[in-house]
């Protein structure tokens, strides 16, 4: 055989490896690593304890119980990792992580790199803001620094609307969504665009949230899923007959009422956010449709 061909044969069994299908994979291995955001209050975040925990995190939990057993490996090893906005992507294509249980948008350009789960929540672009600062909508942001995070579909929006809609606001990129906060918070950004869910879940872990506000009507709403490798069917199968289960069995809702309707660490804040429409239709519909 030529080297030549013997290098490709190689480099195409490499890339075999890495398209594993996850259950094989983790049965194979005795081993699961599951992604965490450290700060996608109250999906998935560090607690007091500096250890991931959040409504996401805690689904995933249930979600690799399902998986010991469809593997038949109860001693199943569950590393974790923590992944950003920018690198959550790749770190499930090359198979570093086996699921993303964070605060990600299922929308049909990630779809081409990726798979979603059921749709498990639906959020809108909204604003952080200074409560003294007088911007109450997307209108007041002439002249403004906005600022979001970077590789998510809020900054990619924001960008569109300045753009054609002729804004005239200072677009920034920072590198999660802590960091969004805080240049607000010290006033070297006017406003933070991003899902509402996340800037209340911010606002209520800051110092002093009365000093912050959630501004703006909901640029567009998109849905939120747990994120798995393309062209494995039967862990998405496992991963939404799971998510069936608790959605229909109560055990959803219950874990929605802890972490959006009742305190929550670190500061045992409420967000008080009750279920939306497009949720609770989505508990009947089981639906995976990605936004556009």
């Amino acid at each position: 055989m030529r080297p030549s061909l013997l290098m490709v044969l190689s480099v195409l069994g490499i890339c075999s490896t890495a398209q594993a299908q996850t259950l094989d994979k983790v049965k194979a291995s005795g081993s699961i690593t599951v992604a965490y955001r450290e700060s996608s209050i109250p999906f998935s975040y560090l607690g007091g304890d500096a250890q991931p925990v959040g409504f996401a995190w805690e689904i995933c939990g249930k979600l690799v119980e399902q998986v010991k057993k469809a593997t038949g490996r109860a001693d199943l090893k569950v590393s974790t990792q923590a992944v950003t906005s920018q690198n959550r992507i790749p770190l499930l294509q090359n198979g570093t992580i086996d699921i993303e249980c964070g605060s990600t948008t299922n929308n049909s350009e990630r779809g081409k790199q990726v798979a979603f789960a059921t749709n498990y929540f639906y959020t809108g672009t909204r604003l952080l803001v200074n409560a003294n600062s007088g911007i109450k909508s997307f209108a007041d942001l002439k002249g403004k620094k906005v600022v979001s995070t970077a590789g998510t579909t809020n900054f990619q929006l924001l960008r569109k609307l300045n753009a054609e809609q002729n804004m005239g606001f200072e677009l920034l990129a920072a590198k999660d969504h802590a960091e969004s906060a805080l240049l607000v918070q010290q006033h070297r950004a006017d406003a933070f665009g991003m899902d509402d869910i996340l800037l209340y879940g911010l606002r209520a872990s800051a110092q002093n949230p009365a000093e912050l506000a959630v501004v703006g009507e909901a640029l567009q709403v998109e849905p939120y899923a747990i994120m798995l490798r393309r062209d494995d069917p039967s862990f998405k199968k496992l991963v939404d007959d799971s998510l069936a289960a608790m959605m229909k069995s109560g055990e959803f809702e219950a874990l929605y009422k802890k972490w959006f309707q009742s305190p929550i660490p670190p500061k045992g804040i409420n967000l008080n956010a009750p279920m939306s429409k497009e949720l609770i239709d989505n508990l009947k519909a089981l639906s995976d449709k990605p936004a556009m």
